[in-house]
Order: C-alpha cells, then sequence, then structure tokens
C-alpha cells in the first residue's frame, strides 16, 4: 500500500510539472506534425505513389519511424531533467521502485496521448488505408506502452553514466528492435484486415517484453538509485 500511495504522489507530480510547463508535449507535437507535413510533401512530388502497391508499406513502416523519434524525444529526457538536489530530496521521501513507476505510468500515458494525436494527423495527411482501424488503433497503444516501458529504464540507466546520450542509444537498440519488429507486423496485419486471432501470439510477444523490462526495471533502479 505505500508503494501505491508513493508511486501516485510521485505520478501526480509528473503530471501537474508537465502541465505547467508542458515543454515535453508541445515540442513532441510540433515535431510529429511537422515531420508527417513534411512527408506528405515529399510523397506529393512522387506522382501516382499513392496509388502503388508499396504505398500501404511506406505508409506503416513511416508512421512507425515517426512515433520511435517522438518516443526517444518524449522520454530521453525522464531522469535527465531532474537535478541532483532534487533526486536526493526524492530518496528520502520515496522508494526507488515508486519513483521508476511513476515514471513509466507518466511516460506512458504521455506517449499514448500523443501516439492518438500523431495517428489522427497521420491520417488527415495521408489516405487511410486501414482494413482494421480499430485493431491498428490499440496497436499503437501497445507500441506507446513498449516504448515508453523500454526507454524510461534506458533512461534511468544513462542518467546514471553521465546522461551519455551514446550509451542510452547501444543500450536501447537491442530491446527496441525486436519491438520495432513485432509492432510493424501487428500494424501490417491491421492494414490488410486479417483475422485479429492470428495476431494473438504476436501480442503476447509484446506483452512478455513489456512484463520483462518493467520487472527488470524494478530489481535494478535501486541499485543505480544508491550511487
Amino acid at each position: 500500500m505505500k508503494l501505491v500511495n508513493e508511486t501516485w504522489y510521485l505520478l501526480k507530480k509528473e503530471i501537474l510539472l508537465e502541465w505547467r510547463s508542458k515543454y515535453a508535449f508541445n515540442g513532441v507535437l510540433l515535431y510529429v506534425v511537422s515531420t508527417v507535413f513534411v512527408c506528405y510533401i515529399s510523397f506529393n512530388l512522387t506522382a501516382g505513389f499513392s496509388g502503388s502497391t508499396g504505398y500501404a508499406v511506406v505508409w506503416n513502416v513511416l508512421f512507425w519511424i515517426i512515433m520511435l523519434f517522438a518516443s526517444v524525444n518524449a522520454i530521453a529526457k525522464s531522469f535527465m531533467q531532474e537535478s541532483k538536489n532534487r533526486l536526493l530530496y526524492y530518496y528520502s521521501i520515496a522508494s526507488p521502485q515508486a519513483i521508476i513507476l511513476s515514471k513509466t505510468i507518466y511516460n506512458i500515458m504521455l506517449m499514448s496521448l500523443l501516439s492518438i494525436l500523431a495517428l489522427l494527423v497521420y491520417m488527415v495527411f495521408f489516405t487511410n488505408t486501414l482494413g482494421d482501424p480499430l485493431y491498428y488503433f490499440l496497436t499503437v497503444l501497445l507500441g506507446s506502452l513498449s516504448f515508453s516501458t523500454v526507454f524510461t529504464m534506458i533512461s534511468a540507466i544513462a542518467s546514471k553514466a553521465g546522461n551519455n546520450g551514446t550509451l542510452m542509444a547501444i543500450l536501447s537498440f537491442p530491446v527496441i528492435i525486436p519491438v520495432i519488429l513485432v509492432l510493424i507486423k501487428l500494424s501490417k496485419n491491421a492494414m490488410d484486415g486479417v483475422d485479429r486471432s492470428f495476431n494473438l501470439g504476436n501480442v503476447g510477444v509484446l506483452l512478455a517484453i513489456n512484463a520483462i523490462v518493467i520487472t527488470t526495471a524494478l530489481l535494478l533502479f535501486p541499485y543505480l538509485w544508491r550511487d
């Protein structure tokens, strides 16, 4: 019960700070909208591309590339923006598990909202090729969950190594690549209107990866916190 209360108060703190500044939300939303608009202009310069057989594949892959870099921009600063004095204060009032959980939950909420807005903007600019829009929407939410858990854990590790951006890229690469491959496969099946029962295995793999990442973060972060 103590862990739940600490996590709840820290989560409210994260939401309140973001509501006051809106730095992460506005910055990432601007990145997503501007990137989608640039891609839209580039595609329009290629006559007939929207009607080609490769359009759906490019549509899908491009969306996940945009979301991947948006996630990095939004989540990479989870721990890097915290001052040493504030971290020391957290150390005295809360458990490390509550801190990492509150950061993870906040990032999941932030990325879910940004992903929904990004998908809406994406569908406004580009021709809708979704065979199963509801399942694609659920896949986007699963992607937000996966990106948030992975990058929050990696951000915590990198913050204890001098906020080394290179280290964050190296550590996240072997974890995020399988996630992206599964997400692209799931979303492509949703675009093609494939029966949802055929995707249960991939959904299970994605949820298993998230469970492993969250468990690892809960076990590892207390040791990082002591340093």
